[in-house]
């Protein structure tokens, strides 16, 4: 069975989601009240892509070498009884992380077939699971079945960055759609939309029904939005 899937964002007033250049204590405060509202959804299973996940895992890069032998492209799951598993969409392998643990969940790289074997023996020599979707492009249709059901991963909340929202949205893998908005304009041009898709790879729009509107401490909104079919 199909995960069911949030798309948990936060964005200023215009619409943007990347927070370098916001004030220090506004951009804390903005991130524990996300990371607060967030905890509400349950969720089993939390995803990012490369760059939000290279954040977090504060690794310069993986040592060279370890594989002696072709690695076969087999999924290789190190931990199938954890409480939470932290998804990382990484098609090339790059994410150096030190541990199998983000933020207090099992780490999961979601990979191509063209990841370099160098790397799928280093994450095994950290006992850090991998699954294959994909042999050059990843596949989210894949991601999701596959976490189901070798995980049992019953519901997931994507928490970006925007290109990776913007295909869970453009590929409709999406159940529900949580923004907090917060207080600021940030007409920085060259930062990305909250919801990201290359021009030529989006389908159509996607129409929502609003579930509900909060008004937060401190000026910022929290929307809530599902497919109609959904509503109720």
């Amino acid at each position: 069975m199909k995960p069911y899937v949030i798309c948990h964002m936060m964005s200023s007033i215009d619409g943007h989601a990347l927070t370098d250049g916001w004030e220090r204590p506004f951009k804390k405060n903005a991130g524990d009240l996300y990371e607060k509202l967030a905890q509400q959804f349950e969720f089993d299973a939390w995803i990012c892509g490369r760059v939000t996940m290279q954040e977090i895992a504060h690794g310069d890069d993986y040592p060279r070498g370890l594989a002696h032998a072709p690695v076969a492209r087999v999924h290789h799951f190190a931990d199938r009884n954890a409480a939470s598993y932290a998804i990382s969409i990484d098609p090339q392998g790059k994410v150096a992380w030190k541990s199998n643990q983000a933020l207090g969940s099992h780490v999961v790289e979601v990979l191509t077939e063209a990841v370099p074997d160098d790397y799928l023996a280093y994450l095994q020599s950290i006992n850090v699971s991998y699954l294959f979707a994909g042999k050059t492009d990843i596949d989210l249709q894949q991601v999701i079945e596959i976490l189901a059901r070798e995980l049992g991963t019953q519901r997931l909340i994507v928490e970006g960055g925007p290109h990776v929202s913007g295909s869970f949205v453009n590929a409709g893998l999406v159940d529900e759609i949580s923004v907090l908005i917060l207080p600021l304009i940030d007409g920085r041009a060259e930062h990305p939309a909250s919801f990201e898709v290359a021009r030529d790879a989006w389908t159509q729009p996607a129409y929502l029904s609003l579930v509900s509107a909060q008004v937060q401490e401190g000026g910022g909104v929290w929307l809530r939005y599902r497919k109609p079919a959904q509503e109720g």
